[in-house]
């Protein structure tokens, strides 16, 4: 069973294009879809103090994740050791946690295409807040494919959606949590402005 997931992320200003290069690649696509996820939490909230996340999402399945920090850091890769469960209802599993102890914290929303090429997943996410590419597979495999797509290297993000999300709700003083798309239909982003703060490289 796959317990570490390796991946990357770069912020993409033209999807589309970048969408038709991967396809150009021979990347076979498993479909689009609209993702819904639930971040919980203790009463003391320890899941984020030590790097930690418990997440119910729901797209064309219900699957619970458990994600926490590898043994060893990283600076090239954003590496996390991911445990994973498909659940048959959604409600059930959230009372589930409930009854453990776990409160839903945050919900955060996106539009996922996931396009395959041998062991390699790229992701195009349309979060509330801009566009992404996330390719997920071995190290070398990821490096070479960015090179290919002609994706700069020191541009890639080893952020999660959250924290991304944090760097703009701190510095446009967003007053919600939710990350969905109602919440950001009358905001505007351009994530041009906070690139830096985002880059691996910083």
């Amino acid at each position: 069973m796959k317990q570490l997931e390796t991946e990357i992320k770069f912020y993409l200003t033209d999807l589309p294009s970048i969408r038709q290069r991967i396809v150009d690649l021979g990347a076979q696509s498993r479909g689009r879809f609209f993702e819904s996820n639930v971040r919980f939490e203790d009463p003391h909230r320890t899941l984020r103090k030590n790097q930690s996340l418990l997440r119910l999402r729901r797209d064309q399945t219900v699957k619970l994740t458990y994600k926490s920090t590898p043994p060893e850091e990283n600076n090239q890769f954003k590496i996390m050791k991911e445990l994973e469960v498909e659940v048959s209802d959604f409600d059930t599993a959230h009372l589930i946690l409930e009854a453990l102890g776990f409160h839903h914290e945050q919900v955060y929303e996106k539009w996922r295409e996931t396009l395959v090429l041998d062991q390699t997943q790229f992701c195009l996410d349309s979060m509330p807040y801009g566009n992404f590419l996330e390719i997920e597979g071995p190290k070398q495999d990821i490096k070479n494919f960015a090179i290919q797509l002609g994706l700069r290297w020191d541009q890639r993000i080893l952020l999660n959606y959250l924290h991304i999300f944090e760097i703009v709700q701190n510095s446009m003083d967003l007053n919600f949590s939710d990350v969905t798309f109602d919440n950001f239909k009358n905001v505007a982003v351009d994530l041009i402005d906070y690139l830096e703060l985002l880059v691996a490289g910083n």
